[in-house]
This record gives C-alpha cells, sequence and structure tokens, in this order.
C-alpha cells in the first residue's frame, strides 16, 4: 500500500503559515502567473517567479489549468486577503533568522581556494573565509574540510542586500588556557643590599655618633619602588655630602 504524503488542509486564510504545504488545484493563468484553488475561499497567487524554473516566459509551459499541484505559503497578507505562493519549497531560514552571532549546522557544498561554501537552510548558502576555518595558518580549505561535511559555524556578517552569509568556524574554536609563562605572578620582597656610598655613610655617621635613617618599605608597584629607590638614592646623596662636611670642620 503506497502511504501518501501528508499535507496541511486548512479550512481559512487565518489559519495559514508561512512555509506550509498545501494542495490546490490551477484555477487561471495570467501572464504573470497563476491563481491556484486552495480550498479555503480565497486563491493564491502563483507568481511566475515562483514556478521552480529558470527564465520562465510562458506560465503555460510549467503548469496547466486544471492541474492539481503541491504548493508552499510564502507570504499571507490578511488585511488584503492575499495568499503568495510558490511551487518551490521555502528555506527553512527567512532573511530575519538570519542574524550576526547566531550558531548554526550546515554542509558543505563546495570548496574554492578562498573558503567554503556551506548550506545552513537559508535562501542562499553561507560563505567561511579560509581566514575564518582555523586560528593557524590554512593553506587550502581543503586541510580542514570536505564537500559533505557537516560543520557547526558562527554567522559573522550579514549582507541582506547582496544576500551573503558569512561564517566562521574559526569563531567557535575554545580560547588557549593560559602558560605558566602568561600567568601573572606577585614579586617577591627582594632583599635589600646595601650600597658602597650607603656603607660608607652609615660608618662615617658612627664614627660622629649619629644614626643612620631607616630605610623606607617597597611600594605594591613597581613604578612606585622606583620612585622610592630613586628618592631614597638622592636623600642619601644628601645625607653623605652634609655628613662628610660636618666631619672635615
Amino acid at each position: 500500500m503506497t502511504q501518501e504524503t501528508t499535507v496541511n488542509k486548512p479550512s481559512s486564510i487565518e489559519e495559514l503559515r508561512t512555509s506550509m504545504e498545501l494542495k490546490g488545484t490551477i484555477k487561471r493563468i495570467e501572464l504573470y502567473g497563476a491563481f491556484v484553488d486552495i480550498g479555503i475561499g480565497v486563491d493564491g497567487l502563483l507568481h511566475i517567479s515562483q514556478l521552480g524554473k529558470p527564465n520562465v516566459r510562458n506560465v503555460e509551459d510549467v503548469v496547466k489549468t486544471g492541474e492539481e499541484v503541491p504548493v508552499y505559503v510564502l507570504k499571507v497578507d490578511l488585511e488584503n486577503r492575499r495568499i503568495a505562493l510558490s511551487l518551490v519549497k521555502p528555506p527553512m531560514m527567512s532573511w530575519d533568522d538570519v542574524r550576526e552571532g547566531t550558531v548554526v549546522m550546515g554542509k558543505v557544498v563546495r570548496l574554492e581556494k578562498f573558503g567554503v561554501f556551506v548550506e545552513i537552510g537559508a535562501e542562499r548558502p553561507g560563505m567561511i573565509h579560509v581566514s575564518e576555518l582555523a586560528s593557524g595558518y590554512v593553506n587550502s580549505p581543503s586541510d580542514v574540510v570536505k564537500v559533505g561535511d557537516d560543520v557547526r559555524a558562527q554567522i559573522i556578517k550579514v549582507n541582506k542586500k547582496k544576500k551573503r552569509i558569512d561564517l566562521s568556524l574559526k569563531a567557535l574554536e575554545m580560547p588557549p588556557e593560559p602558560s605558566a609563562k602568561s600567568v601573572a605572578i606577585p614579586d617577591e620582597e627582594e632583599e635589600y643590599v646595601p650600597t658602597a656610598m650607603e656603607v660608607a655613610l652609615r660608618r662615617a655617621m658612627e664614627a660622629n655618633g649619629q644614626t643612620m635613617p631607616e630605610r623606607e618599605g617597597r611600594g605594591g608597584k613597581k613604578g612606585k619602588r622606583g620612585d622610592q629607590k630613586r628618592k631614597r638614592e638622592r636623600e642619601m646623596e644628601d645625607i653623605f655630602e652634609r655628613t662628610l662636611r660636618g666631619s672635615r670642620r
């Protein structure tokens, strides 16, 4: 027993939905298309551009009056009670669904030197440029994928005017874990080693019964430590000069 294809059987225009599959009968043919009776009291228009063949000049070359055909709902205008139909199954993704950042599944359908084309269920395949196939250098797209491969990609750019969808595999790669060299480690307190000048100053001050000033603690930042070091050196030089002048009296 042959199993028949299940199609929708709406009873009113309000029940129609985009992409819905129906059975209809060609009722009237015009130069620009054919009107189809789909059983709801309102005929749908099958435009000449939706006959499933390129460059159709005569509608009757494709469909005939009284012929029963499977059709798909393209658009429903409830206010004006107009229905646009097609012999071609609409894409699963409309242009409203194609948005930057969306992650999609698709099948590689063509390879070129500059990249690959992926069927994602939209009106047109998306394109992955060779630079978006992987994070490293890619010599040839065939080094990464082949025709028929199922891939998971992210939409990175959409040009609705040119009907172009740019995809990326690289955008979904996991970021590399930081290596031990890249992990910031706080600087430890360095052991202070007095300079020769400070040693001489200490001895000169002790000889005159003076006390050596305490060294300031190091700051937490490299710039602050550098400033404190230069300040300490200037102070030591000044004290050293004054102390030597006092010892020469």
